[in-house]
């Protein structure tokens, strides 16, 4: 592939609800260019971007994948994102390096929760939207139904620009609404068509296109609400610089099975996409916090931002760059601003799905390759001589926990390498070894991401792993005051063992233990002191109703005595802990639990079931306030015992338009019938870990 000017590049991400056929309509755009030999089908396995073994396994996309083609003197790098919901860290990267987003829309179903999802995260990102209505040649697709749902949803910004023309229940020609010109595909050519009805049936469409170029500039909404017509050429140039600008929307459609419509799409994207040197330009960071505008100037010092790592036992990692300014290339070294490390660029490459060609540079505004660098997603890379810094990948906060265990024993580490190699590659996982539970708790966006966890860690690393919901982490307290005497007397012949303590016992706000003393008289030598403490501090870490860490204790030596031979560190250390022993059963104790504090958007109409889960789950509504239009955030407080299928709650509740975030906030008393069940479970487990 040759190189292209930034003016040349078009950078648009492919994303929609899952099975609207995004992958297809990429596939179709390949083999119509020329990138691909043939047209690839998801349900074969034998796509471009499908190519990862669970993609093929499950017939859809778990990764965002890079696919370049050329088409009319354009380079257009699409990046095919995936469409379900636990692998939307895929579309959070396809956004990061994209200047526009191609949204597919079902023929059949119409506008979907994905649909709505794509735009918001294009709007968000300041990115033009282009729709493309697809599977036109299914008996149950109705385009014009459709298009009615996309206006109701996004608004007079939707614009009309390629229509099937219904024959015998069939859409095999499309019309350009602008152009006046229609086309019949015969086994996915293009063949144009004279239709002597057409201006007649295309009037009402041309209103929704005066509508959208409307939109564009207070002139044009003056004029068209003053009702003077358009002329072709204030539609032609309203619409390019609407689409560029985001205020168009224009809507495409066609079968990518069948090949329909797919080169007018290509056009059109030729035509009104806006191009890297149009839209990739950033706003970064000195490394004094002050803004820098970076340009999209291939002549200037290199600057790009890692946008997806691939991480893999075999080849190494490979880091995918959005390049802002300069070349990279390997007559050059680069600063990592992110760690502050050099990096060594040995080769480019642009990748087209698993495949890779080797290129002489990465120009700006183009995306391509790096492997073997240290650099991780969201990390800059930029010439030393211009140290900036872009902000990274924004991605959501995984919200499924479950504890990992190895399948064979002895592969802890294994597991535990694997999946940190794992979460280079996807930020949406996290990793952490609870140190109070001594699990491996891995967290993701889902259980179908968890679940492709598992399969790759056996894939990639050669290791099986099975899960459970993690243990939570409780605390035990007690309420009230007590004194009590622990006596440690032993005689095994020669010398003895001999310590007696008594220590009051109260609680305080302590994180764990307090340790006091005020011994009189000399009853217990201060020698022997840290040994009760030490006593003490290791007692404390099995508590008296189900052997949880104990809290808020303080402990207060205050008498005793002592044996002149017999006494020592050691029997010091055991009488302390007889005192714990004796004394804590009397002080009240109670068992604790961690409580986190939800913040939850939900859309208006689901917010009595919200409530009514999280009252189930013994939360409390702190209160609510309103949130992007038609959605409300709520604010609890909610046990994290809870919550381990909260995530799958809200999104059956919601369709996946909910989301939300937990974060821990304190412990609390655990309320007398449900700590009774804690106790009884803790009580039956332990003759089994003995």
């Amino acid at each position: 592939m040759k190189q292209y000017e930034a003016k040349h590049i078009l950078n648009i991400a492919l994303a929609g609800h899952s099975g609207a056929g995004k992958t297809s309509i990429a596939e179709a755009m390949l083999y119509l260019s020329g990138a691909a030999d043939r047209l690839g089908k998801v349900g074969e396995g034998n796509t471009v971007c499908d190519f990862d073994p669970e993609e093929i396994r499950r017939k859809t996309s778990v990764l965002t994948s890079v696919a370049p083609i050329e088409w009319k003197n354009n380079k257009i790098n699409l990046l095919d994102a995936p469409g379900l919901f636990d692998f939307e860290g895929g579309v959070c990267e396809a956004l990061r390096a994209a200047d526009s987003m191609l949204i597919a829309v079902s023929g059949r179903d119409g506008v979907a929760v994905g649909t709505e999802k794509a735009a918001a995260a294009a709007d968000s990102r300041g990115l033009s939207k282009i729709f493309f209505v697809n599977g036109l040649c299914d008996e149950s697709a109705d385009f014009y139904k459709v298009f009615e749902n996309l206006k109701a949803c996004f608004g007079p910004s939707v614009c009309p620009v390629v229509v099937p023309y219904i024959q015998n229940g069939k859409a095999n020609i499309y019309v350009n609404v602008l152009e006046y010109k229609a086309y019949e595909y015969r086994g996915g050519k293009a063949v144009e068509v004279k239709m002597p009805d057409m201006g007649t049936r295309l009037e009402g469409l041309r209103t929704a296109i005066y509508e959208a170029v409307a939109e564009t500039s207070d002139e044009m909404f003056d004029k068209y609400f003053s009702g003077e017509s358009f002329t072709p050429e204030e539609v032609i140039v309203g619409i390019s610089k609407g689409v560029k600008s985001g205020a168009v929307a224009p809507v495409f459609c066609g079968d990518a099975v069948l090949l329909n419509g797919i080169d007018q799409l290509l056009n059109g994207l030729a035509w009104l996409a806006p191009s890297a040197a149009e839209k990739s330009g950033e706003t970064g960071m000195d490394e004094d916090g002050n803004p820098v505008e970076v340009e999209v100037d291939e002549a200037a010092a290199p600057a790009a931002i890692v946008f997806k790592t691939v991480a893999d036992p075999f080849i190494g990692k490979l880091s995918y760059l959005k390049v802002i300014a300069g070349r990279i290339s390997s007559d050059r070294g680069l600063l990592n601003m992110t760690t502050g490390q050099q990096e060594r660029v040995g080769k480019t490459i642009i990748p087209r799905g698993k495949k890779q060609e080797d290129a002489p540079y990465l120009a700006a505004g183009d995306i391509g390759a790096v492997p073997k660098l240290s650099a991780k997603t969201g990390d800059t890379l930029c010439s030393p001589e211009r140290r900036v810094k872009f902000a990274p990948v924004d991605y959501p906060a995984p919200s499924l926990s479950m504890a990992v265990l190895p399948k064979s024993k002895g592969e802890e580490d294994k597991v535990a390498q694997g999946i940190l190699r794992l979460t280079e590659e996807d930020p949406t996982l996290r990793f952490t070894t609870n140190a109070e539970t001594h699990q491996m708790i891995v967290s993701g966006m889902g259980e179908q991401h968890l679940d492709v966890l598992a399969s790759k860690l056996k894939k990639k690393f050669g290791v099986e792993i099975r899960m459970e919901m993690p243990r939570v982490a409780y605390r035990e307290t007690i309420r009230k005051k007590v004194k009590v005497q622990g006596k440690y007397k032993k005689q095994t012949g020669g010398h003895g063992q001999y310590g007696d303590v008594w220590i009051e016992f109260e609680p305080c706000d302590a994180e764990g233990l307090e340790f006091n003393e005020h011994v009189v008289g000399g009853a217990v030598p201060k020698g022997f002191f840290p040994a009760v403490e030490r006593g003490l501090r290791d007692s404390i870490e099995r508590g008296p109703l189900a052997g949880y860490p104990v809290v808020g204790l303080r402990a207060t030596l205050y008498d005793g005595s002592y044996h002149p031979v017999d006494s020592s560190e050691m029997s010091f250390k055991m009488a302390a802990a007889l005192a714990y022993k004796t004394g804590m059963p009397k002080a009240s104790p109670a068992l604790l639990e961690p409580i986190g504090t939800l913040h939850c958007t939900v859309p208006d109409d689901d917010m009595g079931d919200l409530m009514g889960e999280i009252n189930k789950r013994r939360g409390r509504v702190l209160g609510m306030e309103p949130a992007k239009t038609g959605f409300q955030t709520i604010e609890a407080e909610v046990p994290q015992a809870e919550m381990n299928d909260f995530t799958t709650f809200v999104r059956q509740v919601t369709q996946g338009r909910g989301s939300f975030t937990f974060e821990f906030a304190r412990y609390e008393e655990v309320p007398p019938q449900v700590s009774q069940k804690i106790v009884t479970s803790a009580a039956a487990k332990q003759p089994a870990e003995a």
